[in-house]
């Protein structure tokens, strides 16, 4: 069993990014803006709600205070604002999924925070401060094989490791930077054979074509990518066609 996630949430007014409602007909989990590096409240509440009417299960895309860089610049912050900053999120997108028929079961960092964090840290250490103080049992997904799982879970929480379909990996297992060849694949029908392979076999291929071993229960697709409902919804296919379940990684009946 295997989860499918993707970033949402994050049009600003009349600034549109990815495909929502497309999206939530095909992925099991959402990853949902949090409003500092994306998104606006209206806009996070329909997605909220479209989530909440197709059963799937909503985490906090909690990032930078950085709407004019996406949330991809990487920032020198304090720990006591970092963590405060991801209390305040928390606890925004968790008010809003209560208004739409649902809650917030997980939480996974966005961009350069996600980029940051996956090395450990002293930015590790805050967002997971924030996590166990605002509610520890929220999972967080985390880059698979990378040093903050172990950090997080020292800590006592609980980590899901993610695979990411449509990016490149180096040899060691971290992402390729967006600004090097081989960062972003585009291929839906690539895309979704590598997927199945991961999920099979547990391998997937570096840019220098070696396997390297993840251990990741959830697969992302990025809502922001081009071709990202083309490359989720064959994903999706190919494995109901292989009779491998997707499904969320958490609990959807407490």
């Amino acid at each position: 069993m295997m989860d499918l996630n993707s970033d949402m949430g994050e049009s600003f007014a009349a600034w549109k990014m990815g495909d929502d409602a497309a999206m939530l007909d095909i992925v099991t989990s959402a990853n949902i803006a949090c409003g500092f590096h994306a998104g606006d409240p209206a806009g996070i509440l329909d997605t909220l709600r479209d989530a909440a009417g197709n059963g799937v299960a909503v985490g906090a895309h909690v990032g930078y205070r950085d709407l004019a860089g996406f949330g991809r610049r990487a920032m020198d912050i304090p720990a006591r604002e970092l963590t405060a900053d991801v209390i305040y999120q928390l606890g925004a997108l968790d008010g809003l999924a209560r208004s739409a028929g649902t809650r917030l079961r997980y939480v996974k960092p966005h961009g350069a925070l996600y980029n940051t964090i996956a090395q450990g840290g002293s930015q590790a250490a805050a967002v997971i401060a924030a996590i166990r103080v605002y509610d520890p049992s929220l999972p967080l997904l985390a880059l698979a094989g990378s040093p903050i799982v172990e950090q997080a879970r020292a800590a006592g929480l609980t980590v899901v490791g993610e695979a990411f379909a449509d990016r490149g990996y180096q040899p060691d297992g971290q992402l390729v930077s967006r600004r090097a060849k081989g960062a972003v694949l585009h291929d839906p029908d690539e895309i979704a054979a590598r997927m199945l392979r991961f999920a099979r076999d547990g391998v997937i291929a570096d840019v220098e074509g070696r396997d390297i071993r993840l251990d990741a229960q959830s697969i992302c697709v990025h809502g922001d990518s081009p071709g990202a409902v083309s490359i989720a919804r064959t994903i999706r296919s190919a494995f109901d066609s292989e009779g491998i379940a997707l499904s969320p990684f958490v609990r959807m009946d407490s």
